[in-house]
């Protein structure tokens, strides 16, 4: 009685492999952008709660001391949306994924409840 073996080929491997690959690929390219959003978001809701009726210079100037420290390079403070015990951001990124093909990414955040 001979038992037949089953398990993966090495053409299933392969593309598991690919596919692992690929994602992964996109996965470091989109992280860091997502990371800068988040950090972005993150700041305004301090300064938002730190300075509930903050005037739009010191909210502007504590957003660009936290820049500085953080690197955030996709929204200037003069981008800021403030009104009053309101902050909020738009923009749109593009990650470049391989030779001519790209993604772009909206991101929005505001300190509205």
């Amino acid at each position: 009685m001979s038992t037949r073996q089953a398990g993966v080929s090495l053409m299933g491997l392969i593309i598991v492999l690919i596919l692992l690959a690929v994602i992964a690929l996109f996965a470091m390219k989109v992280i860091p952008s997502y990371m800068e959003f988040r950090g972005m978001k993150n700041a305004i809701q301090a300064i938002a709660r730190e300075r509930p009726n903050g005037a739009p210079a010191d909210i502007r100037k504590a957003f660009e001391a936290r820049s500085n420290i953080d690197n955030f390079e996709s929204v200037k403070p003069q981008d800021l949306d403030i009104q009053k015990g309101y902050i909020a951001f738009a923009y749109r990124k593009e990650v470049p994924l391989f030779t001519g093909v790209g993604l772009y990414i909206d991101y929005a955040a505001s300190t509205a409840q």
